[in-house]
């Protein structure tokens, strides 16, 4: 596929100044001005965040409602019920409100829906057993702002419920006592791009200052939170990367068993956003999917060091079944693309034997093969299809399917991601209609653009100027690694790895060779040959091998020089 390549005009002024006010390199005050950094103030926040660089918690919407009523709870010992979802968010959400009020001598109970028998989100059966426990106060984590209906129903069994949540509202909230989410269309939050667990973070912030507790009461959960926050790939900006950034050093001496547990299975040498993103998030993550739960949130609530290990294992196992049966469905999909669907403007497709746990991921990659917004759907025994969606960037899919609501029975989510409910018998009229709506909304003429920092050559790149990139982690969502435009490099040599899946090049520029990576690239082994001279973009890394560190680049793309 055809990428455009665009690189930022640079403010060569401004980059000069931030090199030699913060003693950096050239190219990483490139970025920094690239990214809109460059008043002081902004740079040491964005390089070396701290702990007064959080937002007021009562800023945000019904906060002190929220509060108040938590408090009063704490202070009576009511039973709270934390109802939660299963994914990496939603799991280090629970862990983290459970524990807060745990140190609070309240011993709340939680709730997580079945993925596979109950789908996402808050549910009137769940509730209806709730109440039968006599429960009078629940509060929603990463969840809740979608269930109107439910939130009735829990009001009608003499359940007060209090929604935090991180996701879209419809045109309105549910009647709860409070909904604490930055998303609602009257918030006055500075920041509403938080993960689940992060407004759970506000609030035993906000709880903390209203019991008047040390920083260290809620500042020791950041292990937690910065695991959920980097896993929901929200952009790691503004509190975000406070969050991720402070996080991830406490992440290195984390005093939660569990967690300390899965970190040593999963064999990274380095605690970063990668480790967390390809080592733990996959690991939690696979647990909701194949619908064991429970067992995630054990992991990270547990004070035992065998039960730790026995669950990590678990989690490995679980995570390889994930794989199996993700690697299974993409074959289908694909080979249901290629049949008919790929020259349509986007793909929608259902089967009855996929597993709606993993179809996100495969949707996931669906899209990115693509470049066209995607939805797959597993369809049940009982003629329910509960799927999941993503979309390219230009293209709101959340929006889209408010538009073509005609025949889908639920859905919610956000404009890259949503999840989706819709009967067998509805699915041909929604697929007909959902891809009238993508045509006509030019999505053939959306052309996937790599952003490149800077035209360096072989010349400029050195161990240091590399280690010093690194200032900028933890890269993710908003905050992706820096790419560089190499041009009229000559091909030195060039092979497959993995049985053709990955390419393997060394470049040449006079009389200076690296190295260079495309994971996925294998099939470039047919289109150049030695000698070719060729532009290439990619990242900057270091790659030890035998002790040695040696700079390498890390290709996204490639074309022949003209």
């Amino acid at each position: 596929m055809n990428k455009k390549w665009e690189c930022y005009n640079n403010n060569n002024e401004e980059v000069e100044r931030i090199a030699k006010e913060f003693n950096v390199s050239k190219i990483l005050a490139t970025i920094l001005s690239n990214k809109k950094i460059s008043k002081k103030e902004d740079i040491e926040k964005f390089l070396n965040p701290k702990r007064n660089n959080f937002h007021d918690p009562f800023l945000m919407p019904d906060m002190e409602i929220a509060v108040d009523r938590i408090i009063k709870a704490i202070e009576t010992k009511e039973k709270i019920m934390i109802y939660g979802d299963y994914d990496v968010d939603g799991i280090t959400s629970i862990t983290v409100l459970k524990q807060f009020l745990a140190d609070r001598g309240i011993v709340a109970d939680t709730y997580i829906p079945n993925r596979l028998d109950e789908g996402y989100g808050l549910n009137k059966k769940a509730i209806e057993e709730i109440a039968k426990q006599n429960y009078t106060l629940m509060i929603t984590v990463d969840c809740g702002i979608s269930g109107i209906d439910e939130v009735e129903y829990a009001n009608s069994l003499g359940i007060e419920t209090i929604i935090t949540d991180h996701h879209e509202q419809a045109e309105i909230i549910p009647n709860a006592l409070a909904v604490v989410d930055a998303k609602r269309k009257d918030n006055k939050y500075p920041f509403n791009q938080l993960a689940g667990v992060g407004v759970v973070f506000k609030l035993i912030q906000a709880i903390g200052f209203s019991l008047e507790l040390e920083e260290k009461e809620y500042l020791k959960y950041l292990d937690l939170v910065c695991v959920g926050t980097i896993s929901d790939i929200v952009p790691l900006v503004d509190e975000n990367r406070v969050i991720a950034k402070l996080g991830l050093k406490l992440v290195e001496v984390t005093k939660n068993l569990g967690l300390k547990t899965l970190l040593d299975t999963v064999g990274y040498k380095k605690i970063d956003s990668i480790t967390i993103s390809f080592g733990v998030a996959p690991r939690i993550n696979a647990c909701g999917r194949m619908g064991y739960q429970e067992e995630a949130l054990n992991l990270f609530l547990t004070k035992d060091l065998e039960e730790a290990k026995e669950i990590s294992n678990k989690l490995n196992e679980y995570n390889k079944e994930r794989q199996d049966k993700e690697k299974r469905i993409f074959a289908e999909a694909i080979e249901k693309i290629e049949k008919g669907e790929k020259d349509k403007s986007c793909i929608i497709l259902g089967n009855e034997n996929w597993h709606h746990g993993v179809i996100g991921i495969v949707a996931s990659k669906v899209t990115d093969m693509y470049f066209k917004p995607s939805i797959l759907i597993c369809f049940e025994e009982q003629g329910d299809g509960k799927g999941s969606g993503r979309s390219i960037p230009g293209f709101d899919l959340h929006e889209a399917l408010t538009k073509c609501d005609k025949y889908i029975e639920k859905f919610g989510g956000h404009s890259m991601a949503i999840g989706i409910t819709v009967k067998k018998d509805n699915f041909e009229e929604f697929k007909k209609q959902f891809e009238e709506y993508a045509k006509n909304s030019d999505i053939d003429k959306i052309i996937p653009i790599i952003y490149i920092d800077e035209e360096i050559t072989l010349k400029d790149i050195n161990l240091k100027a590399v280690q010093e990139l690194q200032l900028l982690e933890p890269f993710g969502e908003g905050n992706k690694m820096p790419l560089f435009l190499y041009k009229n490099l000559r091909i030195d040599s060039i092979r497959a790895l993995s049985e053709g899946k990955h390419l393997k090049l060394t470049l040449k520029d006079d009389n200076m060779v690296i190295d260079a990576i495309g994971f996925n690239m294998g099939e470039y082994t047919n289109d150049y040959l030695i000698g070719d001279k060729v532009d290439i973009v990619g990242n900057l890394e270091i790659n030890s091998f035998n002790g040695i560190d040696k700079v390498q680049i890390n290709l996204k793309d490639i074309r022949k020089s003209y």
